[in-house]
């Protein structure tokens, strides 16, 4: 059976994504008795979920804009997830209202709702757009506490942040996983097909770690991380790997705010995965 590599690139501003993974000229037998979504099939679809929001998030937010968490107050517990989403979908139509009466840009978010597992108590935790006060968000939601913070890029974006997002919603039983505006920007692919051979692709794989190797594959950036998954039903090698540009605009702010902690004797800004409450 015939098959080849296929390189997929995603620009997401300051961060790409790069995916490579065979291809075959048909669907290769399955064994037996191999069951119809395998464990490693199963990894890849998680691997590809989790970084398909990754890449919409590092798309569409600076460090400009928040992270917010919204909890409810005792008299006003939601009881139902269906009430829940409801209370999240009017808190949002009512920042947009007030984003539109305030002359500011339109409003983009991320939001998952977490159900605590203990408790039974629900709350949400959004990623959406700044240039709002604290004081306003508070009045705009009405129903308990909003803790807020701003964005803070790494060398993977706001990676651990969407990871975070994403663990949280795992308990809640909604549909959907997460919700977000209509407005934003999903990274299109880019695709290459047989610029590696199965050779090269196995070499890579052995040493994720091996930093050189891999920046000389794309001029002008920077590895993060590489992950690499087995395939034990087709033989295949899946590399998934994250670089960003060579002076991104997250690494003159840490240089910036290293030094001013230092000479401050401040701490730096909190991790966003960091509870703001």
């Amino acid at each position: 059976m015939r098959s080849w590599y296929r390189e997929t690139r995603y620009e997401c501003g300051d961060y790409m994504e790069v995916n490579i993974y065979p291809v075959y000229t048909k669907a290769p037998c399955r064994r037996k008795k191999a069951k119809p979504t395998s464990e490693t099939q199963q990894k890849l679809n998680d691997i590809y979920a989790e970084s398909k929001l990754i890449r919409i998030a590092n798309a569409n937010f600076t460090d400009h804009d928040l992270k917010v968490e919204l909890t409810y107050s005792k008299e006003h517990l939601p009881q139902t997830d269906e009430e829940a989403a409801r209370e999240l979908r009017n808190f949002l139509r009512r920042v947009k209202r007030y984003r539109e009466r305030n002359g500011l840009s339109e409003l983009k978010y991320i939001a998952v709702t977490e159900k605590s597992s203990r408790s039974g108590r629900y709350h949400h935790h959004l990623i959406m757009s700044g240039d709002i006060s604290v004081f306003d968000l508070v009045q705009l939601w009405g129903l308990g506490i909003v803790g807020t913070d701003i964005l803070i890029f790494d060398e993977n974006g706001i990676a651990s942040l969407t990871r975070y997002m994403l663990k949280q919603a795992r308990e809640f039983t909604g549909k959907k996983k997460y919700t977000r505006s209509r407005n934003l920007i999903d990274p299109p692919p880019k695709q290459r097909d047989n610029r590696f051979s199965k050779r090269k692709i196995v070499e890579l794989a052995k040493d994720t770690e091996n930093r050189a190797e891999f920046e000389k594959l794309y001029e002008g950036y920077h590895l993060s991380q590489a992950q690499v998954v087995y395939n034990d039903t087709n033989g295949g090698v899946y590399i998934y790997a994250r670089y960003y540009k060579k002076g991104a605009a997250w690494c003159n702010r840490k240089k910036k705010t290293s030094r001013l902690s230092s000479s401050a004797g401040r701490p730096s800004p909190k991790d966003n995965t960091q509870s703001s409450r």
